[in-house]
């Protein structure tokens, strides 16, 4: 997003804004009509995996060019974004804080045991210290984001956070196409796999697209407990940017701790108009007939961003990661797995 944040800040800048982000927006949102007619002829799978496996397949086939990139990484980060916030207007804040305190046992015990796992297993495979926490707090609250707020806390080098948001985008296609699966072969419920989708995919595009492709009720449940889980960014960072500074030494360069502003500026500015949006909903202002339009264009355009992100897989990157990183995510993807489940089951019974 570097292209294309700084032009969003600038007011009146649309009108130069507009030609670089279009290119790649319109491949995203014809893939993204593929995917939804996909998802019409064979509703067990929804759009917004078709959209996500079709735009992988094509990448590795043959990468977008450099001019369709901005638009493709907007769809990808400020559309999927704009879907989440859409999501608020079909939910109350009652219903927000009722399954945001529901899943803080699952939410802590995953975790806490995907932190643990990711020191210790990390250390016997070798994976470089900052690298260990990179894919740790991707793995365990969510995805590229956590790694881009944990990164300049503990000062990880720039090939670090390459390699650990590469491991975490294979889990998240891992998650998509595996999860709705497992779900189904389990026999849980929409409110199940919510929780299921919320506290064990990595990141929020993953977890909105495998929810999707359970069905709505569970898209719903996830989202809630996905951005529940999302505000753990703010203590996590805080204390690995306390721990990184009391290992600095007189020879190295002292971490700063996250100050208010941004700390502050740790939470998503779209988790702020989900709440916003359901607090709209808990008024009764939303029409009870505009359910159904709702959910249609939130689909999409959940569509729209899984497009643009399977568009924009770098194979050459993955390659690049090595084995070491991909079998420690591997481990933490099946260890949250398994917690999720586990601690699901003992709390609520499934």
């Amino acid at each position: 997003m570097a292209l294309t944040l700084p032009l969003l800040r600038r007011p009146g800048r649309t009108a130069v804004l507009l030609p670089v982000l279009l290119p790649g927006l319109v491949a995203a949102v014809i893939l993204a009509a593929v995917g939804t007619a996909i998802g019409h002829a064979a509703p067990v799978v929804g759009s917004a995996v078709p959209a996500v496996v079709l735009g992988s397949l094509l990448a590795t086939v043959r990468r977008p060019s450099a001019g369709l990139t901005p638009g493709l990484r907007f769809a990808g980060e400020r559309v999927l974004q704009a879907s989440v916030v859409v999501l608020g207007l079909r939910l109350s804040l009652r219903q927000v804080v009722t399954v945001g305190l529901g899943s803080l046992p699952v939410m802590l015990g995953t975790l806490a045991v995907c932190l643990v796992v990711a020191r210790l297993v990390g250390r016997r495979l070798g994976v470089d210290r900052d690298l260990q926490a990179l894919i740790g707090c991707g793995t365990g609250i969510c995805g590229a984001s956590a790694i881009a707020a944990v990164a300049p806390a503990i000062g990880a080098a720039g090939a670090d956070v390459a390699y650990a948001v590469s491991t975490i985008f294979v889990f998240n296609i891992a998650a998509v196409l595996v999860f709705p699966l497992l779900g189904h072969a389990l026999g849980l419920s929409q409110h199940a796999f919510g929780l299921f989708a919320g506290t064990a995919v990595n990141d929020t595009s993953s977890v909105v697209a495998a929810a999707s492709a359970y069905g709505p009720a569970a898209v719903d449940h996830a989202v809630v407990v996905k951005l529940v889980r999302t505000l753990m960014i703010i203590p996590i960072t805080l204390a690995l940017a306390a721990l990184t500074g009391r290992r600095t030494t007189p020879h190295t360069t002292p971490r700063r701790a996250p100050t208010r502003g941004r700390t502050l500026g740790l939470v998503p500015w779209f988790l702020v108009g989900f709440l916003l949006m359901a607090a709209v909903n808990s008024t009764g202002a939303v029409p009870t007939a505009a359910g159904a339009p709702i959910a249609a264009v939130s689909t999409f355009l959940i569509t729209v961003a899984l497009a643009g992100i399977g568009l924009s897989t770098d194979v050459a990157a993955l390659r690049r990661t090595g084995h070491r990183p991909l079998l420690l995510g591997a481990i933490l993807w099946v260890t949250v797995t398994v917690v999720s489940l586990a601690v699901q089951a003992a709390t609520t019974g499934l």
